[in-house]
């Protein structure tokens, strides 16, 4: 039996049904539109026929519905029934998790937190003595005297804060913010960068009007516009009557510069830290060394260089001195020796002017003096060794016995004493301790002390060397320039001109990201130079 619809009916394209219906009635975002009653009478079979089924209140819907999604759909049985979609599969779950992970890592107050953590450890790595024995930090943080009343050795030592730059927790802290950084980069700057480049044409005259900056040209045309807006250094596009146009687009990759510059700093500070080999050596006037015996790895990426079998020989040491006497500037002559001795590499150093060779650095830090060479009644020359007997801050002395071979009644051994504050200038005791006399070692004058004859021939020096082996200094090096460089150019102003050609009338709107007031200022100066034109519309619209 064929149900007996509404005349509102006719807006539907075919027969209702009864599992469409029954869809219908079980979709949940529906607005009510129109209702509608209707009696069905279904037939099963050819031959034999249901009774009539009560009559139903059904509710029809002058549109059809929403295409639901498939997790929200519900799939009807054949006998009628329904059911329930299922739940949203692992792989959905797990497949959220780098989203997840990515938004809260970009988060910025966990980057501030993070950077603020890692000065703060720096801060107290300042305060506490790095790289010094177990004894020590027992010692001076004891916990019978607590700093501050609770900071002792254990606060030090077990969290690996005696060196600091490669305790886990000051690396940990240092990756995640190089995957804050990365995680803003992916998820912020570089969408917004292709949104920059993305050319955006407005055909809209209300659109453009909502610009920061708006105004009208009566009888322009929006070609000699463009032509204005490439002298200044813009970039310009014509679709039609439209007119986009923009400069300063590199300002917008260089928050992605400064990201990436950063996270190379925090790389070759890490490698620095854990990859270095350190070491100091004095080296007499004439000797030589090899400079694998001197650098000892500090940290656990440490590997060794083949330049470590570089042979180093000091030629000669000498120094500057100012008027006063003082020392104001010492140099060391090297050379660097391959494995049959023969010379690669020479240089003469000085602070501040290290030689470098194979990824090793060799500084001058200290002298001293290692020996004197004297001739005693004639003979000789033969050498003295000289040891240090004083140091406090710059001021250095030096000093070397010569026994007479005389004892005296407590069996002491009786001799000259020398005393040297440099290389210039050897002040001599006799055998009582009484001052005779100074003499020079580039003078050759003899003095006679007790009996004996003695000349000073020469002060023989030694350089104070620092070597190191930094496989972090060219990274950071590069990170710093790459960051003042990109940090410059993240000053620039990004500038964006719309443009519409309506009528003999020129739409134009224009936005700036930073330095808005002398923006509307520059762009008031560039619309003034555009030319009005003089004719119909059709010739300019043409």
């Amino acid at each position: 039996m064929s149900p007996s619809l509404n005349p509102l009916r006719t807006k539907f394209s075919s027969p209702l049904k009864s599992p469409s219906l029954y869809n219908l009635c079980n979709s949940r975002n529906l607005h009510l539109r129109l209702h509608l009653s209707l009696q069905i009478r279904c037939k099963q079979g050819s031959t034999q026929q249901q009774k009539p089924n009560p009559k139903k209140k059904i509710v029809l819907f002058g549109a059809a519905p929403p295409v639901l999604e498939e997790k929200d759909r519900q799939v009807s049985s054949r006998d009628g029934g329904t059911t329930s979609s299922s739940t949203p599969s692992a792989w959905r779950i797990v497949k959220r998790v780098p989203k997840r992970a990515l938004a809260l890592l970009a988060n910025l107050p966990l980057a501030i937190a993070e950077m603020g953590a890692i000065a703060a450890l720096m801060a107290l790595a300042t305060l506490v003595e790095q790289g010094e024995s177990l004894e020590f930090y027992t010692r001076k943080y004891s916990e019978e005297n607590p700093v501050l009343g609770f900071f002792t050795w254990k606060w030090i030592v077990y969290p690996g804060f005696d060196h600091m730059f490669t305790s886990p927790i000051f690396l940990g802290l240092l990756v995640l913010l190089g995957a804050s950084l990365m995680a803003c980069t992916y998820t912020t700057q570089i969408p917004l960068v292709k949104v920059a480049r993305r050319w955006s044409f407005l055909q809209s005259s209300e659109t453009i009007r909502k610009q920061e900056f708006s105004d009208s040209l009566t009888c322009a045309s929006v070609q000699d516009l463009g032509a204005i807006l490439m002298g200044h250094g813009y970039e310009v596009f014509l679709k039609g009557p439209c007119l986009y146009a923009f400069k300063g687009l590199a300002s917008r990759f260089a928050p992605i510069g400064v990201h990436l510059a950063m996270i190379l700093i925090m790389v070759g500070s890490t490698l620095s830290a854990a990859g270095t080999f350190k070491g100091s050596i004095t080296v007499p006037q004439g000797l030589n060394f090899v400079i694998g015996d001197v650098l000892a790895p500090i940290g656990f990426l440490s590997n060794p260089l083949d330049s470590f079998n570089t042979e180093v020989h000091a030629n000669r040491f000498y120094m500057d001195y100012y008027e006063s006497g003082e020392v104001s500037q010492f140099y060391t002559d090297i050379s660097l020796l391959n494995f049959e001795g023969k010379e690669i590499m020479r240089k003469t150093i000085r602070v501040n002017d290290p030689l470098r060779y194979g990824g090793i650095t060799i500084y001058q830090t200290d002298w001293g003096i290692s020996a004197l060479q004297i001739s005693k009644n004639g003979e000789g020359p033969f050498n003295l060794a000289v040891a240090p007997l004083q140091r406090s801050g710059d001021f250095k002395l030096f000093g070397t016995f010569l026994p007479t071979g005389e004892s005296d009644s407590s069996g002491k051994v009786k001799g000259i004493s020398m005393l040297a504050r440099d290389l210039q200038s050897i002040v001599l005791y006799d055998e009582e301790g009484k001052f005779v006399g100074v003499r020079r070692p580039s003078s050759k004058l003899p003095i006679e002390i007790n009996g004996t004859k003695i000349v000073i021939e020469d002060a023989i020096g030694s350089t104070g060397l620092d070597l190191k082996a930094d496989p972090g200094v060219p990274i950071v090096y590069t990170g710093f320039g790459a960051l003042m460089l990109t940090t410059t150019v993240s000053l620039l102003s990004h500038s964006q001109v719309w443009a519409l050609q309506d009528g003999s009338t020129v739409v134009v709107g224009a936005k700036r990201n930073r330095a808005k007031r002398e923006f509307s200022k520059e762009m008031n100066v560039l619309l003034n130079k555009v030319p009005e034109l003089v004719g119909t519309n059709d010739a300019i619209e043409s």
